[in-house]
């Protein structure tokens, strides 16, 4: 009996000193810092924008950006033939701001480039430039796909009409026309602009309902791209 009391007495004083303070572990703890985003690429060095390189093995090379955190940081390049970036020929990781890349010749390619921190948190892009490789005996060089301007993709309006407006150019300096389709078919067919100059056209609309364009490009020279299928809606 004396042996039971002893083991009951012993087992309270062990559990009071295991749950009596003390040894200030029982405190809050700090949730871990939250990880910030690098800096985005301010500026593209080469190539330049709308350049006609002379050779197609080119040194890319961008303004360095930094991370809030300290932490190292690397570069995407990304290199496409189509300028929204839908696929890409080259997406390369690089620790430094240059990166020499073979392409093909006589294309028209477009490069940007992002940071990703060592803990893959990532900025947004820098701009897009667009430039033409060396061509093979050409003396002609396709325009550049054209750029969307408004209405912005996937944009609700609430008008009666609204106007079409793009960008494009062409790295020979060639006078430009364009064809515009419009309708309500996801690959438009429907003619509305023929060789027109200007870089806008004005449409009717009607409510509720889902509008897709493209703009196809010419040069004077009978070369021409067909720009990407822009889409906007009516409420």
């Amino acid at each position: 009996m004396k042996r039971i009391s002893l083991l009951v007495v012993l087992g309270i004083l062990m559990a009071s000193c295991s749950s009596g303070g003390g040894g200030g572990d029982d405190g809050p703890i700090d949730p871990p810092a939250e990880n910030k985003a690098p800096s985005a690429v301010s500026s593209l060095t080469y190539p330049t924008n709308n350049l006609l390189c002379t050779t197609n093995v080119l040194e890319f090379k961008w303004a360095a950006a930094s991370d809030p955190d300290g932490d190292a940081i690397s570069y995407v390049l990304e290199i496409s033939k189509k300028n929204d970036f839908s696929s890409t020929e080259e997406s390369i990781t690089v620790s430094g701001t240059s990166r020499t890349v073979t392409l093909e010749k006589g294309v028209a390619y477009y490069w940007r480039v992002k940071v990703v921190d060592s803990k893959n948190a990532s900025s947004g892009y820098s701009s897009t430039y667009q430039f033409y490789t060396e061509g093979e005996g050409e003396t002609n060089h396709l325009p550049f796909s054209p750029e969307l301007v408004a209405p912005q993709i996937d944009t609700a309006l609430n008008t009666a009409s609204t106007t079409l407006e793009w960008n494009a150019s062409d790295v020979d300096n060639d006078a430009l026309t364009y064809d515009v389709y419009f309708d309500t078919n996801t690959d438009p067919t429907t003619k509305v602009g023929d060789n027109q100059s200007d870089k806008t056209l004005s449409v009717n609309l009607t409510a509720a309902t889902t509008y897709y364009w493209k703009v196809v490009v010419k040069d004077d020279k009978g070369g021409q791209a067909i720009g990407q299928v822009w889409s906007f809606s009516t409420d």
